[in-house]
């Protein structure tokens, strides 16, 4: 639908969107309504993972100016409460977060957006790798939260573009084995791109099945477990894999309530951590593509323009491809 340009704020700017990239997240509300309690009573314009160029700024910005390119952090915090003051504002219980109800998101032509959480981009890193940073940032987030560290073992579960950048970031932090489950080939195939060191395709295995046939791949039980997937016989899988002492991370959403062998864990203290999208990660990962340390270009598999959104979205709910991304400009086609 059209709607009008928007004015941006004293401390925004207002965005011409260039790259998109469709999440799981959009397709779910789109899909079903709501996430958790997270619920669609109004329309919404979806989109999280973005980039576009600065073409109006606000009166208070003075560290970006119109024909910036800009990664777009979508979380943005609208007090400085106890989480902001400790360095974990994405805990902010009133943080706006692009295409999370009630927020609108940015999969439009323009949209402005807190100055502050846009990040210019380098003349070497391209509007879809800025899109990128979304899901990137995720991996960076999970891995920090796992500890991975120099020669770490680890296993991630499931090989969608979380998993996927979950592999990335491991392997960049040191990890010396990286060993990744799915019930897809061609995704297993595309873990392998990315630098996973061993696949397991997932059959009609129990967790233990499962758990055995990561620690036999990996010659010992992986110190870290990272789980993408939210399902609860991989959430099983993650506990009995993981070394005792060992750390699992939930990424993935499923169910609000799932069984798991919880004195398993306790009892081998492996400790088992939440991650809540990511905080201070921008930076970092602007920094990496820079200086070509992580390539996220692999991950993107498909290109829309922005009329044909429903065909695109329609893509991602099949399955098809990794990442698929919608180009909002219709001036610049380029990645």
């Amino acid at each position: 639908e059209n709607r009008p340009i928007p004015e941006p704020g004293p401390n925004e700017v207002l965005l011409r969107m260039h790259s998109v990239g469709i999440c799981g997240s959009d397709v779910h509300y789109w899909q079903h309504g709501r996430i958790g309690d997270f619920v669609v009573k109004d329309p919404i314009v979806l989109g999280h993972e973005a980039s576009g160029t600065v073409i109006q700024v606000g009166s208070g910005v003075t560290h970006l100016k119109p024909g910036d390119r800009v990664a777009i952090e979508p979380g943005v915090p609208r007090e400085v409460d106890e989480f902001c003051k400790t360095g974990r504002y994405n805990l902010s219980p009133t943080v706006f977060f692009c295409a999370t109800p009630p927020d609108n998101g940015n999969l439009c032509r323009y949209y402005k957006h807190n100055a502050s959480y846009c990040y210019k981009l380098p003349d070497n890193v391209t509007f879809e790798e800025g899109a990128l940073i979304e899901p990137l940032s995720v991996g960076i987030h999970a891995c920090r939260r796992a500890g991975v560290t120099l020669g770490s073992r680890v296993f991630v579960s499931g090989s969608g573009p979380i998993g996927l950048v979950n592999v990335l970031v491991a392997k960049l932090m040191g990890a010396s084995a990286v060993v990744v489950t799915d019930l897809s080939a061609s995704r297993l195939q595309k873990a392998k791109e990315v630098g996973a060191d061993f696949t397991i395709q997932v059959k009609n295995n129990t967790p233990q099945e499962l758990a055995s046939k990561v620690e036999s791949l990996l010659g010992c039980m992986p110190e870290i477990t990272v789980e993408c997937t939210g399902v609860q016989a991989c959430i099983q899988t993650a506990i009995y894999a993981t070394r005792s002492g060992g750390t699992v991370v939930l990424v993935g959403l499923g169910s609000e309530m799932i069984t798991v062998p919880i004195i398993n864990a306790v009892a081998r203290e492996v400790d088992i951590r939440g991650i809540f999208r990511y905080c201070n990660t921008w930076p970092v990962a602007i920094s990496l593509l820079a200086s070509k340390k992580i390539n996220v270009k692999p991950l993107v598999t498909h290109r829309f323009p922005l009329e044909k959104a429903l065909e695109a979205f329609e893509t991602t709910k099949r399955g098809e491809g990794v990442k698929i991304m919608l180009k909002c400009d219709p001036t610049d086609n380029s990645p």
